[in-house]
């Protein structure tokens, strides 16, 4: 038996492996784009399905379209949503810059299964793809992906992360340690505050992606080819994002300039930009928590987090901060995205970005790979570090940074004198400071307490 049969569209035939669900369009993308291998992600693929789903309802509702031909394509994009037939999306990612083969790739795949259910012909154009263009489609499947894996997968994790956050300042938040700036002795912190601070980016990073996935929401269907609606009901725009919010459970409305959603991709570089500064604010975090780390014996050595694996083919019983390090790598891919998506972005000839599946590729990596990082952060990193009290207490006990607190009352001056001198020495600064001034002992463990200190004033 052959293992292709002949399929034919308006440029004329060529052959399909027989058991594909797709057609002649997609198998000429599959010669054309040899390029790299990546295909579309799978939250792309089920975003497709979720539109080509609200379309045929949508244009069923409108008198357009059989109900018997919009049931099939419904049940036919809702196999594809439970996660069936992936493996028949082969189209690479560097592909048609509108993502065209991509778009004809669903309509040919859900035609295929659509015409078994029905019992009667499916056109991929003229019945899936009814109403729409890939210059509406893919755009809009770019902010549904987007939407989508934001709300049911990245802003879960955070909020975890924000928890454990919370949930380790009331474990150890009363411990004092010794600040740093400069990765130079500093006045005393809390634990507390650091991991307040560390809270509080995440939470701002949180609001920033937020208010940016207001715009994202704000949907390019309805546009169709340049933004004039050509070919599409008047009514369809604001029908389709009834039952697309229906299906998904995440409110979409039409856009306000259809012209703007096609021509540009302005929303999603505002929103790739948000999820920049949470990379940012990953790094950081991460790279507090190997320093803090770092040791044991000769770094700071100020917490211990959680034994994970062997950390060295050669030497015995090390081990690294593993879930750091994959955090801040995931941080660095993150911000390589955006870059991506920037340039991307420019890429707005005219009438229609022409660098959409490429910004696909990389919006909805960033956002898997923070959702990732983030959980692995909260529950390996976060949860389960244990501070070394001894070495807090002795780097603590011995900062001579602590004379700060006596400016106001011997100056700057000699306060910086008793400082090196206690650098010098290697002694507590309150030993220095008891020998140099007329300060009394009991005054000095007052204005030197560390605790005190960490409540600023005078």
């Amino acid at each position: 038996m052959s293992k292709f049969r002949t399929e034919s569209d308006s440029m004329g035939e060529l052959h399909v492996p027989v058991n594909a669900l797709y057609q002649a369009q997609t198998q000429r993308a599959i010669n054309n784009f040899k390029i790299s291998g990546l295909t579309m992600p799978k939250q792309f693929i089920t975003a497709l399905a979720y539109i080509k789903q609200a379309a045929a309802q949508s244009n069923a509702a409108l008198g357009h379209l059989s109900q018997v031909k919009a049931n099939a394509i419904e049940q036919a994009c809702q196999a594809i949503i439970d996660g069936k037939h992936f493996s028949q999306f082969p189209v690479d990612v560097f592909q048609t810059g509108s993502g065209t083969s991509s778009n004809m790739n669903a309509n040919e795949v859900i035609a295929t299964l659509a015409t078994t259910l029905a019992n009667e012909p499916v056109h991929p154009n003229d019945d899936v793809n009814m109403g729409q263009s890939s210059n509406d489609v893919i755009p809009t499947a770019i902010a549904v992906s987007s939407a989508i894996n934001i709300i049911y997968e990245l802003f879960p994790k955070l909020d975890k992360l924000s928890q454990r956050l919370q949930s380790k300042q009331a474990e150890v938040g009363h411990i004092i340690k010794t600040g740093r700036t400069h990765l130079m002795d500093a006045m005393p912190v809390s634990f507390a505050q650091t991991l307040s601070a560390w809270q509080c980016q995440i939470d701002n990073a949180m609001t920033g992606i937020r208010q940016s996935l207001e715009r994202v929401c704000e949907l390019a269907q309805g546009g169709t080819a340049v933004g004039t609606g050509i070919n599409a009901d008047p009514a369809f725009s604001a029908t389709f994002c009834q039952h697309l919010s229906e299906n998904v459970g995440i409110r979409f409305s039409p856009s306000k300039n259809f012209f703007y959603n096609i021509g540009s991709q302005d929303a999603i570089v505002s929103l790739s930009g948000q999820l920049k500064v949470l990379a940012v604010a990953q790094m950081k975090i991460a790279n507090d928590l190997r320093w803090m780390n770092s040791g044991p014996l000769a770094g700071l050595g100020e917490i211990e987090l959680e034994a994970l694996q062997p950390g060295s083919s050669i030497m015995p019983g090390k081990v690294n901060p593993v879930i750091p390090e994959a955090a801040a790598m995931v941080s660095a891919q993150v911000i390589g995205n955006d870059a991506t998506i920037t340039v991307a972005g420019q890429a707005g000839n005219f009438e229609l970005n022409v660098m959409l599946p490429v910004i696909a590729l990389n919006i909805l990596q960033s956002i898997e790979l923070l959702a990732n990082s983030s959980e692995a952060l909260a529950d390996k990193a976060i949860a389960s570090f244990s501070v070394n009290q001894d070495n807090v207490d002795k780097a603590l006990a011995k900062n001579p940074i602590l004379v700060t607190a006596l400016n106001p009352v011997i100056g700057y001056t000699k306060a910086a004198k008793i400082a090196k001198l206690a650098y010098q020495e290697g002694r507590p600064i309150i030993d220095v400071a008891a020998e140099h001034t007329d300060i009394s002992r009991e005054e000095l463990n007052t204005l030197l307490d560390p605790a005190k200190l960490t409540k600023g004033g005078l």
